[in-house]
């Protein structure tokens, strides 16, 4: 008699019996769920898992689409499979690395023996259709991390053997289309034929790989042009070249053999160089009199403000800082969100005439007293602090909103420079897998609430999808506004973060969803080695979450 297991399943509240080691795709089939856009994986017992996986022990399952996080990262995934297969169908002795998230897609990066063409472009294309037409199965395998590593060396495919010789893992899983093997980090889809929608165009010297819209799932992202966020990923491309450091595979033999120092003296000293170059183009514009500071959540835009002034300073201009957060509106006038709580990161959460009014006042050589926001009572109030400016003397001002042409609307540009920052992560985990820039500020973020906030992991990843959301609203869509732009990551980062994160991350308690999320970073972090953190010195951008600064904050 065949053995039975339970399995409640969240979508819709039902328990059936499966025969013990049924995959979740055998379990979606007998419960007879109908999702428009899934299943495409699972949260089981708050750990996501692809629909390969195989059930032995009773379930908690809630089946997901390309809606949720996980989903789209799934589904993401599974066409940089077919993206590779198919150039590795058409094109002998090819190289392709899945390169940086840009222009709502992805950048990929080809070598295929010529520059790539419009016609290059079109064939890869119609070459993933026809595999996706074709319904072919992508099956998941295990195997011994010696074998894996063996059968990527006969394919000369050397990140994922540097990435594989380093975890230090007996066992590995890689997955199969029709002969062609690949390795991924995380789950993927079970059959081509479930990639419904994608594009696939000439971008600059190589691809973009164009996905749908998490929010709209029949359309594709919404192309928009990214200029100057592309030509920061390419100047830390040259720096990564400069220390022959590309994926983690490389970054954790450098590690192993002891050249972690130079890599941070290095690193470190590139990104002062940056913010010395930036400081300079300000000092040779005449009559910047307001320099504007924006990035998301954790990009390290306060430590990017302190070091940009003592740039500005060897160049003689005195900054001057002030705080858009004094510039609130009294707590019973802040716009209020869908769901009718004060909405602090509106725009017009901050008294945009005054703060127009009194910097066009100082930058006439009047003297204007500031404001001062009283968190406590959510009244603005007189500071008593008075200010004027002097001709060798600019306003320094960081915020979230400091690329948003209404907070100066009244202010003429050629007054204003304005530089955005953010930790774009360029390191991969090897050519087929990049790290989103996003993890590297989740995890940063973890770190500095706890440490400064005393926030838990559980709580920071529990607010982090409306804290994405307030970005994408307010800050992303005015970031090619820059006159600069500065890369606050550091090419050794995760090795550095690792150890204050992993405690954090493991005090997330299983019984909670948020578990699924600590437990990817977790299994992420895991493949990277540790650098200690008494290597990074004082001034380093990473103090600022880390601590030991010689910064104030």
């Amino acid at each position: 008699m065949e053995q039975m297991i339970k399995l409640y399943c969240c979508n819709n509240d039902a328990t059936i019996e499966v025969p013990i080691g049924s995959t979740l795709e055998d379990a979606y089939q007998k419960l007879g769920l109908n999702m428009a856009y899934g299943p495409i994986n699972a949260r089981v017992n708050n750990k996501i898992e692809g629909m390969h996986f195989r059930i032995y022990k009773q379930k908690e399952v809630e089946f997901l689409d390309i809606t949720s996080a996980s989903g789209s990262r799934a589904y993401t995934r599974s066409l940089f499979f077919v993206l590779c297969k198919a150039v590795h169908d058409l094109y002998e002795k090819c190289k392709v690395a899945i390169d940086i998230p840009v222009s709502n897609g992805y950048y990929v990066n080809l070598d295929i023996g010529h520059e790539v063409t419009l016609e290059d472009a079109g064939r890869i294309r119609r070459k993933m259709q026809e595999i996706i037409d074709a319904a072919l199965p992508i099956h998941r395998y295990e195997t011994t991390t010696e074998e894996a590593i063996r059968m990527f060396e006969e394919k000369h495919n050397r990140s994922k053997v540097k990435l594989l010789k380093s975890t230090g893992r007996l066992f590995t899983t890689y997955y199969d289309i029709d002969g062609y093997l690949d390795y991924y980090y995380g789950s993927l889809l079970t059959n081509t034929s479930q990639l419904y929608l994608f594009g696939l165009e000439k971008y600059y010297d190589g691809l973009l790989l164009r996905i749908p819209s998490r929010e709209h799932p029949d359309e594709l992202g919404e192309m928009t042009h990214q200029d100057k966020m592309f030509g920061i990923f390419k100047e830390h491309h040259r720096w990564q070249s400069i220390i022959n450091l590309r994926t983690v595979g490389d970054l954790n033999e450098a590690i192993l053999k002891g050249y972690s120092p130079q890599l941070i003296q290095i690193s470190e000293a590139l990104q002062e160089k940056k913010i010395s170059r930036i400081a300079d183009e300000i000092a040779q514009r005449k009559g910047i009199k307001l320099v504007l500071i924006a990035g998301p959540s954790s990009s390290g835009k306060t430590t990017t403000c302190k070091r940009l002034s003592v740039q500005l300073a060897v160049n003689g201009i005195k900054p001057i800082g002030i705080s858009l957060d004094d510039y609130f509106l009294d707590r019973e006038q802040t716009p209020r969100d869908e769901k009718g709580e004060y909405d602090f990161e509106h725009l017009h959460a901050l008294n945009l005439p005054l703060f127009n009014e009194q910097l066009n006042a100082l930058f006439h050589g009047e003297e204007v007293e500031l404001p001062r926001y009283d968190f406590p009572t959510g009244k603005s109030v007189k500071s008593g602090k008075r200010l004027s400016l002097h001709d060798d003397e600019v306003l320094v001002v960081e915020g979230i909103h400091a690329l948003n042409p209404e907070l100066t609307a009244q202010i003429p540009n050629e007054q204003i420079f304005r530089v955005y920052a953010s930790a774009l992560t360029t390191i991969l985990l090897d050519n087929h897998n990049y790290v989103p820039t996003t993890d590297n500020r989740l995890l940063r973020r973890i770190i500095r609430d706890h440490k400064y906030r005393g926030v838990s992991a559980l709580q920071t990843i529990r607010r982090w999808p409306s804290v994405r959301a307030g970005e994408n609203k307010w800050i992303f869509p005015f970031q090619e506004n820059a006159d600069a732009m500065f890369n606050t990551a550091m090419l050794f980062e995760l090795a550095v973060i690792k150890s204050q994160a992993e405690p954090l991350l493991e005090q997330v308690p299983e019984n909670c969803e948020e578990y699924a999320e600590a437990y990817r970073l977790l299994k992420f972090l895991r493949y990277i080695k540790p650098i200690p953190e008494t290597q990074i010195p004082p001034t380093s951008l990473l103090r600022e979450f880390l601590g030991g600064s010689s910064f104030e904050y």
